[in-house]
């Protein structure tokens, strides 16, 4: 979709892509479908068995598409506006206007709405009518669904999944109302303009699917609802804001990369609702054979949570506590294998046993334990918050993840890159295996519990190949340079693991994979070199590899947040070190949150600009510290400034909260 006359968070065009995959999706923690789709998907409804396992195709009344009769191609138009989290498609004929608006309601999570509004043009008097194009039928090859009373004016229906995602395990009920749908609405030669509003709730019980669609209908008596969702959004929204003065087309990917990542958290205001994960397609998507079928990657924690985490902590806990909910699944997995601890599965779904369709996966892409322990020592070090490790289950996971690693000292394994598979001493996995044992070392310490002997023991033994000669990292014992990889592997051990390396090495890995790694590989590939390139302060060649982020059609988000800053997350603070692109010359980032402080970072060439903007008790107090030695102290409400150069933020060892 093309921008909305250079606002670069509105995308608008005039005809959709054929390929559906690539429709607009509206979507909040709970609810989430593709505009004009007769299915949507509900957060943790799965059905079907081990690799069979996918979101289960609810059926949506919400999939409709106006049409006007008697009108040969009226002009169209469609609308994603990010800022307002609302999709719109828009017709206009002679005499009128009609205009179908579609959301997902960002803070009452079991309900999503759409109107349909007709205005006049001219000072006709004859009817308008406009018709409603349905595919929907209240069945699904998923969901054994049994109709239920009317209630307070809309149709109901309710039933459970078909087959459960481990033998014996549940199977989710879904309860679903709507208000019905006419086949065509008129408006009367009287009228000027008028709304028809429509309420589609799902949620897993009764109960709660009647509670939401009672208060959808009280604010839409209140003529509020639509305000109460975009008043939600615009407040997420500028509390994550990220801006920059470059290219529109960096600009839009940034607003779109936002768009999708947010929609997918939970609402600040709704701790009761169980956070079930994000799949790289998101919830939009992932009916069987579609979209990773709805499954839970790696790509949720070391890809999206980086970045969820420095803006919306709360909600990077709650990604945390799904991993901490699936640990006996992952138990499982480790006991099945023949080992200790806890096995994250490649592919997740409600259970946390592996789903993953392709057993080679499950099996040797083990490096996704270490990715996992990796998010929650991130969170760690941003938030110091000992409780979700002390009382809500993240040291039992902690400690299973290196009993695992102990338990499994000889490997065969399939690395990030996935065209080779049973090698020896991956150089990923090796050095993620060390990290997590180093973290559960360092958090035990903290927890004052006792550390074994035997995990720093085999940290110290864990071999991460390295050729003296040639000064770079092999991916694993016997890789020939020059062989072709899938996707970034060894650049992943400058970021986001900080394995240590000199610049020499870290610039002899990018040089030797960035010509042999495929073109058409996955998403997050070029993102990494790019950050690679801004870390060496090579700035046309990270441009280079960025837009090959456009080409592919992936994200750069991470290359905005953690490659423009330079932030690192790390145990002593948290480090920064800008570099921009020739065609870049300010970043603004509204609300970086470390230590219980929201930070307002602006960065140009010349001047970095840091400010405390709120505290939640009990916050550290904050300085920022240059490599030179200057530091400036980080009051709330007061605006500091210094030139542009490396250095970090930490807690200030002179000032007591």
């Amino acid at each position: 979709m093309a921008d909305g006359e250079g606002n670069p968070g509105v995308f608008t065009a005039t005809a959709l892509p054929g390929d559906p995959r690539l429709l607009p999706t509206v979507t909040n923690t709970f609810l989430g479908t593709r505009v004009f789709r007769d299915i949507l998907h509900a957060a943790g409804v799965y059905s079907g068995a081990a690799g069979d396992t996918h979101r289960a195709d609810i059926p949506s009344p919400l999939g409709l598409r106006m049409a006007a009769p008697g009108t040969c191609s009226p002009a169209e138009s469609f609308t994603l506006n990010t800022w307002t989290g609302t999709f719109s498609h828009t017709i206009q004929s002679p005499g009128y206007m009609a205009t179908h608006q579609l959301y997902a309601h960002h803070s009452l999570v079991h309900l999503m709405a759409f109107s349909i509004t007709i205005r006049r043009l001219d000072g006709s008097t004859h009817p308008i009518t406009v018709q409603l194009q349905s595919l929907f039928v209240p069945q699904s090859q998923d969901l054994h669904l049994t109709p239920g009373p009317d209630f307070q004016g809309a149709h109901y229906i309710y039933g459970q999944t078909l087959v459960p995602e481990v033998e014996g395990g549940p199977r989710p009920t879904v309860h679903m109302l709507w208000t019905p749908i006419p086949q065509s609405l008129t408006l009367g030669g009287e009228e000027r303009e008028r709304c028809w509003q429509f309420l589609t709730a799902v949620a897993g019980s009764e109960e709660e699917v009647k509670r939401s669609y009672s208060v959808g209908l009280s604010l839409l008596a209140a003529g509020s609802l639509h305000r109460s969702h975009v008043c939600a959004w615009a407040a997420l929204r500028r509390g994550c804001s990220v801006e920059l003065d470059g290219p529109l087309a960096l600009r839009q990917a940034l607003h779109g990369c936002l768009y999708y990542l947010l929609s997918a958290v939970p609402p600040r205001d709704s701790p009761g609702v169980p956070f079930h994960g994000i799949s790289p397609g998101g919830l939009s998507n992932g009916t069987r054979g579609e979209d990773y079928w709805g499954h839970v990657f790696w790509d949720q924690d070391t890809w999206m949570f980086p970045n969820i985490l420095l803006l919306y902590p709360e909600a990077a806990r709650a990604i945390l506590q799904y991993r901490i909910r699936t640990l006996e699944g992952a138990r499982r997995n480790a006991q099945e294998q023949g080992y200790e601890g806890a096995k994250f599965p490649w592919e997740s779904a409600a259970t946390g046993r592996e789903v993953c369709p392709e057993e080679i996966y499950g099996a040797q892409e083990i490096h996704i334990t270490g990715d996992v322990l990796m998010a929650f020592e991130q969170y760690y070090c941003t938030t110091q918050d000992q409780k979700l490790f002390q009382e809500d289950g993240g040291w039992e996971l902690v400690e299973a993840v290196a009993q695992y690693w102990c338990s499994r000292m000889v490997w065969s394994v399939m690395p990030p890159d996935e065209y080779h598979s049973q090698v020896d001493n991956s150089a990923y996995t090796n050095a993620m295996a060390r990290r997590s044992l180093n973290f559960a070392t360092d958090l035990a310490r903290d927890l004052l519990l006792p550390v074994p002997e035997e995990w720093e023991d085999r940290a110290r033994k864990i071999k991460v190949p390295f050729d003296e000669e040639r000064k770079y990292h092999p991916e694993y014992d016997g890789y020939s340079p020059g062989e072709p990889v899938k996707q970034a592997d060894v650049v992943l051990l400058g970021f986001p693991l900080m394995h240590p390396m000199s610049a020499e090495v870290r610039r002899n890995d990018l040089e030797m994979y960035e010509p042999v790694t495929d073109s058409a590989g996955p998403a997050m590939t070029w993102s990494m070199f790019a950050v690679g390139w801004l870390e060496l302060k090579e700035l046309q060649r990270a441009w280079s590899q960025l837009e090959k982020c456009f080409s592919n059609i992936t994200e750069p988000f991470k290359v905005v947040l953690f490659g423009f800053t330079g932030f690192r997350i790390t145990r002593s603070g948290l480090l920064f070190d800008p570099a921009f692109p020739d065609n870049i010359t300010k970043l603004e980032v509204s609300s970086i949150s470390y230590l219980g402080n929201k930070l307002e970072v602006t960065i140009t060439r010349e001047e970095i600009r840091m400010e405390v903007t709120s505290q939640d008790p009990p916050a550290s107090p904050l300085e920022a510290v240059l490599e030179s030695g200057q530091c400036f102290p980080l009051w709330e409400g007061q605006s500091v400034s210094f030139p542009t150069a490396p250095g970090w933020i930490q807690r200030s060892p002179s000032r007591t909260p």
